[in-house]
């Protein structure tokens, strides 16, 4: 799909790195909303492409900057999915342009990009995706905490409530919450009273969780509150999309420590004094 190419300048200690592209869609994660959350091989496709699928509602106009200024920039957010392959089939089956479908966060998740990956197919169209940064590890970055602390929590669920689109049984919140894990809910701010019921199941009152609102975005909002107070907050603060919400045991102060860096933990780069000194 894409490929490198290098170009020296009069200076041999300078090298530029251009980056070439051939007709082709390119479904590129743009992170949770800071252009600066931008993966480089996502700033270099910007750059370069003919084309750009903006999904405005969605990803900040910032990122626009770093676009070619002559390439052709569509505006997504009113238009189905079939105004949008019929765009794609175009430019790049009849137009052999290059083009970039711009998605927020990471297209792995939520994004809608199962069904314009099988029409793709279909009708014999080349992409490529590159993975951004979600919302989760934004917010988690933003908090300055870990959702994985040994001896406390050792897995991330990511999931939603079940609303316009149904969420299959074996996954249904009271379910996952269960396993009392880093729990990550998406989508859900609309049905919140519903998904604090179904968490409280499992997770104690007192459970510390971060409501995230449009994290990356100049108006973000973090608010860290007991379980027993998500919905009041969410309600308070008037969130209704763009919400994600982080419930783990990790929120809390307790801590924990990794074997990885634990000086009686060996492995294949560090020897313990212990081996060193049977093999000295």
């Amino acid at each position: 799909m894409g490929s490198f190419k290098s170009e020296y300048t009069e200076s041999p200690s300078y090298k530029k790195t251009l980056y070439t592209v051939k007709p082709s869609v390119y479904i590129v994660g743009a992170g949770p909303g800071d252009p600066d959350l931008l993966t480089v091989k996502a700033q270099k496709l910007l750059a370069v492409a003919d084309v750009i699928l903006f999904a405005d509602s969605l990803v900040p106009e910032q990122i626009l900057e770093l676009c070619r200024k002559d390439a052709e920039i569509i505006r997504t957010a009113n238009q189905t999915l079939e105004e949008i392959l019929a765009i794609m089939i175009d430019r790049v089956r009849s137009q052999h342009k290059s083009l970039v479908r711009l998605h927020s966060g990471d297209p792995s998740l939520y994004s809608a990009i199962h069904e314009q990956m099988h029409l793709l197919r279909e009708a014999n169209i080349p992409f490529e995706v590159i993975p951004g940064i979600s919302a989760f590890q934004a917010a988690a970055a933003k908090l300055k905490v870990e959702l994985t602390v040994p001896g406390l929590v050792q897995t991330i669920i990511l999931t939603r409530i079940s609303g316009r689109t149904e969420v299959p049984a074996a996954e249904e919140l009271a379910t996952l919450a269960a396993h009392q894990a880093s729990l990550c809910l998406y989508l859900s701010a609309g049905h919140v009273e519903n998904a604090q019921a179904k968490l409280l199941e499992h997770y104690p009152a007192e459970t510390l969780i971060a409501i995230c609102f449009r994290i990356g975005w100049p108006d973000e909002k973090i608010r860290v509150v007991p379980l027993n107070q998500m919905a009041e907050c969410t309600h308070q603060e008037k969130l209704i999309r763009t919400t994600l919400y982080i419930i783990s045991p990790a929120l809390s102060t307790a801590t924990g420590r990794s074997r990885l860096y634990h000086p009686e933990h060996s492995h294949i780069f560090r020897s313990s004094d212990h081996e060193i000194q049977d093999t000295a």
